[in-house]
């Protein structure tokens, strides 16, 4: 049996029915490939563990007693894998045909890109954008899902946020960007080793943007593929434990901006970017309990 060129990654959580669809579409474009799969279940409880069974002859299931974080368990199934191209992607994502071959083609073309990622799609076909410029101060007003940003895409600030339309506007096979949604990635092994992986202080969001960061800061560099294309129904997992997800948002967020942001401890830019997102995270938190 020829050793496996891919490995297939997922971080389940009671993401249901969703997760057999997204093993699914890597099973069938990779069919013509020698891969390996984990899913790493954090602890779900409506089952959707079992999906698995369906493609032993690849993929093994690893279960966690507890919920861990996507972060850590992103690397437990890196350490279970030994393949040199690592495809992480979630169990409500699905991959259209061809997405893996033309990701890894442009992954290996330039050896000194660490991750490549996919043109992103809603279920109703519209743009997600899974591409962006690296987060700041503004970005809590201006990103992908803000009213600012919807109102007002045509502002600099809104474009540098969500870079997809501008890569897609050039015609170009792959763009170089700053950082890619952690939904759906290709990523060099050997990148990743040399950061030792996700920062498992992230328990939930930004631990993309912050592996992005990192693997640039060491010479890498990361690169939007339109050419390829995955399907993601946002937040299959995350509905049953909104009011976690909610705080999780909110407590990476302040790590990503503390860490690359305002690394110094006395920087007043900090405490400003504690009280923004406590204040962001309570009004969210009171809108989902009426919900």
């Amino acid at each position: 049996m020829s050793a496996p060129e891919i490995a297939a990654i997922i971080v389940n959580y009671n993401a249901g029915a969703e997760l057999e669809r997204a093993l699914r579409s890597i099973a069938d474009d990779l069919a013509d490939h020698a891969w390996e799969g984990v899913v790493v279940d954090n602890a779900s409880i409506d089952g959707s563990g079992a999906a698995v069974d369906a493609f032993a002859a690849n993929v093994r299931l690893a279960r966690n007693s507890t919920n861990v974080g996507f972060a850590r368990a992103v690397n437990q199934g890196l350490a279970a894998t030994s393949a040199p191209h690592v495809l992480i992607m979630n169990p409500d994502c699905r991959l259209m045909a061809g997405a893996a071959g033309t990701l890894r083609a442009i992954l290996d073309t330039y050896p000194q890109c660490a991750i490549v990622g996919p043109r992103i799609l809603n279920p109703d076909g519209s743009m997600q954008g899974s591409a962006r410029g690296d987060p700041d101060m503004l970005t809590g007003l201006f990103g992908r899902t803000t009213l600012l940003r919807k109102l007002s895409p045509f502002l600099p600030i809104a474009k540098r946020n969500i870079v997809v339309d501008e890569a897609l506007r050039g015609g170009e096979e792959s763009v170089i960007v700053d950082w890619l949604s952690g939904a759906c990635m290709l990523a060099r092994r050997e990148a990743l080793d040399a950061v030792e992986g996700f920062d498992e202080r992230f328990f939930l969001y930004w631990e993309d943007a912050d592996l992005c960061r990192r693997l640039r800061a060491r010479g890498y560099h990361v690169r939007y593929v339109p050419g390829a294309t995955a399907i993601h129904r946002v937040g299959q997992s995350s509905r049953t434990a909104r009011v976690s997800a909610i705080r999780a948002f909110h407590e990476s967020a302040y790590l990503y901006y503390a860490r690359h942001v305002a690394p110094a401890p006395l920087n007043p830019k900090r405490a400003l970017a504690r009280a923004i997102l406590f204040a962001r995270c309570r009004l969210q938190l009171l809108a989902a309990a009426f919900r």
